[in-house]
């Protein structure tokens, strides 16, 4: 691919980009940084040590790495199998089964688990059971701190984001040349073998690419773990300093360790693939192996598979149950609504002041992160395809770090950096919740032009350029209309996705007036009667719109979707 000198418009273009990712990127992370380290204005390690000496910071810690690894590990074992299955397996309705399997995408794990909570309350749906089959005596409370919170949040997380490490794997099967595979059996190599020297060293990179994700994400959530009353963890401690009025400076070092060790972990994947020495084209050389299995071995094969995607669509069905209810107490089904009618509870959502502010303001920093996404994906994405400067790689490097900066790192900054400014958080956080959902959703942008860039061949841009077209009028007339089905795609992810934002929403949106939506169902979790119900009614508008968004990405990216959700 051919690239050009950058022009003078091209130059205030990356000087206009580099001001804004110093200014609401690097400078908010900088100055959480500084203020680790800062005792009575003197540099010190003071503070840290203060914190780290602390066993409620260093179990929260522990805490959190433990629910990370473990969330990577269960979402591993959940994804392998059926990115196995529809990579390599001749079967039929593999369309619908890829669908049935990305669908935990389209409910955050902090909505799922206001279903969760419902089943396992102590009125809730599993102790009902138990009780009518005589298994227990008492009711268990299964949401008391300390007892099963650790577990429910790990599942709860691993059911949200396998299907990251699924759409990696599967994209890195399909991209595996199989020749090298038939070589290696050729050679006497048993299956086990097989899979152990040649396919995962080989499916390794998309392995580390969704891992890192999904330990990071994990490692940052806030919200699930803030439904479960799991409080020993670093993003809710950090999220608790913020709460005391007395200006906790432990959120700071917090912070900082959350930021230190999400950016080894990206650093260590990326070496850990680079060691591998792989090269592989980008496109396997021969047709992808598929085998024809029995119908024995494909009901094991299949089986958990199936058994899978009925466990991740739990929280969404009791969600969906939950949205209809009136009140739900101990009966396997909840008591509907009928006053005055079934969807009640979707018609407080809108009338209800709280809840219809929340959407407004929602709707009102989606629309305008997603415009600022979409001008800055542009702008990046064609300057690292079609142009040559100094600092090309470091520009790359930058725009892809939102993806390994925590989201709740990245807001505490912003309450630290922009303390007493025009852009405090404290007075009015509606700039800093779109520049947040901006940056935090810019890699999706990026990626997603990039990619129609990439399959764009610049000599239809060369062809326009010797003709005499300007610049500007070739990339409004030839490069925009080639692209344009992936700005559409990057455009309904950002919206979406910031719609749904969870840690920069609970963080920054510290006035109840100013609270979008997933404030306002965090809330409503908390109000008495028809509290959860109502927040689960807006659960499920956000899980229809996430649906929509993830249809039309997957329709118009299809099988570079993966590369969205890559480090």
């Amino acid at each position: 691919m051919t690239t050009a000198r950058p022009t003078p418009s091209t130059c205030v273009l990356l000087l206009a980009v580099a001001a804004f990712l110093l200014l609401f990127l690097v400078y908010p992370v900088a100055h959480s940084a500084g203020a680790a380290f800062v005792h009575e204005g003197k540099p010190s390690l003071l503070l840290a040590k203060g914190v780290l000496d602390n066993p409620l910071y260093r179990d929260s810690l522990t805490n959190s790495f433990k629910v990370a690894l473990a969330t990577t590990f269960l979402a591993l074992l959940f994804s392998l199998p059926p990115a196995y299955l529809l990579a390599r397996v001749r079967l039929r309705g593999k369309t619908l089964l890829n669908a049935l399997l990305l669908v935990p995408l389209v409910l955050p794990p902090f909505v799922g688990a206001i279903g969760v909570r419902q089943i396992l309350s102590r009125y809730g749906l599993v102790n009902a059971a138990l009780l009518k089959l005589h298994l227990i005596r008492d009711e268990i409370d299964w949401l008391a701190p300390g007892s099963y919170a650790f577990w429910l949040v790990v599942v709860m997380e691993a059911l949200h984001l396998y299907p990251i490490l699924y759409l990696n794997l599967a994209a890195a099967w399909a991209n595996l040349d199989p020749s090298m595979e038939e070589a290696a059996e050729c050679l006497g190599a048993r299956p086990l073998r097989l899979f152990r020297t040649v396919t995962f060293p080989l499916l390794s990179p998309g392995l580390f690419a969704g891992g890192i994700i999904v330990f990071i994400w994990s490692f940052t959530d806030l919200g699930t773990p803030l439904l479960f009353n799991y409080t020993e963890l670093v993003p809710v401690q950090v999220f608790n300093s913020l709460q005391d009025q007395n200006s906790n400076p432990a959120g700071h070092v917090l912070a900082v360790l959350v930021l230190v060790i999400t950016s080894i972990c990206f650093a260590l994947s990326r070496w850990l693939v680079g060691r591998q020495h792989l090269e592989m084209s980008g496109r396997a050389l021969a047709a992808t192996r598929e085998h024809t299995l029995s119908i024995s071995m494909l009901t094991l094969t299949l089986l958990p598979v199936l058994l899978l995607v009925c466990l991740a669509l739990v929280p969404h069905l009791t969600v969906l149950l939950a949205s209809l209810a009136k009140d739900w107490g101990m009966d396997p089904l909840p008591e509907w609504r009928s006053d005055p009618h079934l969807l009640g509870n979707y018609v407080e959502v809108f009338r209800s002041e709280q809840t219809a502010r929340a959407i407004r303001i929602s709707v009102l920093c989606s629309v305008a992160s997603t415009a600022v996404d979409l001008l800055l994906g542009f702008a990046v994405a064609y300057v690292l395809c079609r142009q040559r400067f100094l600092g090309r790689g470091l520009l790359d490097t930058v725009t892809m770090l939102p993806l390994a900066i925590p989201g709740v790192v990245l807001a505490f900054g912003y309450v630290g950096a922009f303390s007493g400014t025009a852009l405090d958080p404290r007075d009015n956080p509606i700039p800093l919740l779109i520049i947040s959902y901006a940056v935090r959703r810019l890699p999706f942008s990026v990626r997603s032009v990039m990619a129609g860039l990439q399959q764009t061949h610049p000599s239809l841009e060369e062809a326009s350029l010797n003709l005499g077209a300007s610049r500007f009028h070739t990339v409004r007339k030839i490069t925009l209309p080639l692209v344009a089905a992936n700005l559409i795609a990057a455009g309904i992810m950002v919206f979406a996705f910031s719609m749904l934002e969870v840690s920069d929403s609970l963080i920054l949106a510290l006035k109840e007036e100013y609270s979008p939506i997933t404030k306002a169902i965090f809330d409503l979790t908390t109000r008495p009667g028809d509290g959860p119900f109502v927040a689960s009614a807006m659960g499920v508008l956000g899980m229809v719109l996430l649906a929509a968004t993830f249809l039309l990405a997957a329709r118009l990216l299809g099988k570079r979707m993966g590369e969205l959700f890559r480090a």
